[in-house]
């Protein structure tokens, strides 16, 4: 992937609304909106308008916002393979289509074929009246599918001016490998179009599998702030896309600027818990949770592993002298070295007492009468 541009597709809008059944105000979304290209995002996909004339008109909204700003970000929204909800995204203006199909993994070749025909006449109503489009298909699902479908799909797709080609493992089942080995067969079949990958994360796996599915030959990434989406979620926007800015993919995702992502996460999160009573940013959000920064055992105390510079340090019966030591001079207590190991020990000992990490009181007591 070294040298090739990667297009970043931000989906926390549309796959955020089947998190729990969020809701966002036109207001939310353009704040959302405004994160998204301060930070670099090529793509947001901002809603589903056949769904209601409401949605509809709020993407629309969107899309003239974005436009009158002059943000480089483009608006885009999902829809079903049909001349009805093409005609639906044709009246919000954006040029950015994403439409999804069913295919049965039982389906024998004459189903699949009278699928992707009737695929066929959407996308020339779009070609049609908006012939600067961007048409996405996304096809369902990946991981249920047999190889022979999906190389089928893809090659009708590929020679049929499709731009991007979606291939999501919506059920969230898949293992990296299996990502990276289907894509790999997948993408020599892409022609010109991009092959897109969007990962749900039922087993945990969404974000690995999205670095697995880019680095095998994907040049879209489907993902959300903190993963938001149906179920359990997609691939996480930040940790996904840094990855693979370290493993030489090209993007316009800003992806050092971690206060901004740290804002934005923030606001997300704030909307969630708003409307579910629960986060999504938790202590062991990686990088961004607080867990990223604790430290209990010495080794890992040593200034070289995690990604936090804010430390905090817990002290149990697993502490060293080290650690202890590091511990002291974060709080401003003061023992002399002599004593340090015969602080460690009183430690170790009230910590099995207690069975627990001991407080910065207690911490302060110990040493207290040790020095006294």
């Amino acid at each position: 992937m070294e040298n090739k541009q990667m297009i970043v597709i931000d989906e926390t809008l549309r796959e955020g609304m089947q998190h729990r059944g969020m809701m966002f105000s036109l207001e939310q979304r353009i704040k959302i909106l405004e994160f998204q290209e301060a930070l670099g995002v090529d793509i947001c996909q901002a809603g589903y308008p056949p769904a209601h004339e409401h949605e509809a008109k709020v993407v629309q909204a969107l899309c003239e916002y974005a436009r009158e700003k002059g943000y480089k970000i483009r608006v885009g929204a999902m829809g079903r393979a049909h001349v009805q909800d093409a005609a639906i995204l044709l009246q919000t203006g954006i040029r950015d289509f994403h439409f999804h199909l069913h295919i049965s993994p039982q389906a024998g070749p004459n189903a699949v074929d009278a699928v992707l025909s009737d695929l066929l006449k959407p996308v020339g109503e779009v070609r049609k009246k908006s012939p600067w489009a961007v048409i996405s298909v996304a096809m369902l699902d990946m991981g249920r599918s047999g190889p022979e479908v999906l190389e089928h799909c893809v090659s009708f797709l590929s020679h049929h001016g499709i731009d991007m080609i979606s291939l999501p493992d919506t059920s969230g089942m898949m293992a990296p490998h299996e990502v990276y080995e289907k894509i790999s067969r997948l993408s020599a079949l892409a022609g010109a179009a991009r092959i897109s990958v969007h990962c749900h994360n039922d087993l945990g796996m969404a974000s690995a599998n999205s670095v697995m599915g880019i680095l095998a030959g994907g040049r879209v990434l489907e993902a959300s702030a903190l993963g938001i989406g149906e179920r359990n979620g997609i691939a996480d926007l930040y940790t996904t896309a840094k990855i693979l800015r370290d493993k030489g993919v090209n993007m316009n995702l800003k992806v050092d600027d971690l206060a901004l992502f740290r804002e934005y996460y923030g606001y997300v999160d704030g909307l969630v818990y708003g409307q579910t009573g629960d986060h999504l940013l938790n202590f062991n959000t990686p990088v961004f949770g607080q867990g990223v920064g604790t430290h209990t055992a010495g080794t890992h105390a040593g200034g070289q592993y995690g990604l936090s510079r804010e430390e905090s340090f817990y002290l149990n019966v697993l502490c060293g002298r080290g650690l202890v030591q590091k511990y002291l001079a974060c709080q401003g207590l003061a023992c002399p070295a002599e004593q340090l190991d015969e602080l460690t020990r009183a430690v170790k000992s009230e910590s099995i007492r207690l069975n627990r990490s001991l407080t910065l009181a207690e911490i302060q007591a110990l040493v207290q009468n040790l020095t006294a």
